[in-house]
């Protein structure tokens, strides 16, 4: 079972962190390094335009998109966070292909870097975990013709 994280480069020194989540969760779960490959995106934004591109090829059975708004002073951050959220969730509907929202959304960078720590409560793992579920989930209905 292939997994695919896309992770955005904005806020490194959270989304590094994320991404650590997943990795551990996946390898615990038993899917080979091998069959975990990472690709970086810019920022938050761009990480539905690669989920949807990723997952039109066929080879991955999940994408896990990781990535971290921190609100600032302006509205920016609501018109990153609804095109994100939105933009993902219509990567997974016209794709096919479960893709994962590991993204904070947070107030501050304390904030985010709590959601990063390690052990069970970093939402890396957590998106990761959902990919498997929904990958398992997605081969069985295939199984059964559903």
């Amino acid at each position: 079972m292939r997994i695919a994280l896309v992770v955005s480069r904005y806020h490194a020194f959270v989304t590094d962190r994320l991404e650590a989540g997943a990795r551990a969760a996946l390898t615990e779960a038993g899917v080979p390094a091998s069959d975990i490959e990472t690709f970086p995106v810019p920022g938050a934004f761009e990480l539905a335009q690669a989920a949807a591109r990723i997952a039109e090829s066929g080879t991955w059975a999940a994408v896990v998109c990781l990535g971290c708004l921190i609100r600032g002073e302006t509205p920016h951050f609501d018109y990153i966070a609804d095109a994100t959220v939105h933009g993902i969730m219509r990567a997974a509907q016209e794709t096919g292909v479960p893709v994962l929202f590991g993204v904070l959304t947070t107030n501050t960078a304390d904030e985010a870097l709590a959601r990063a720590g390690d052990g069970e409560g970093n939402k890396g793992r957590e998106a990761a975990a959902a990919a498997l579920a929904m990958a398992r989930l997605y081969e069985r209905l295939e199984r059964d013709g559903t």
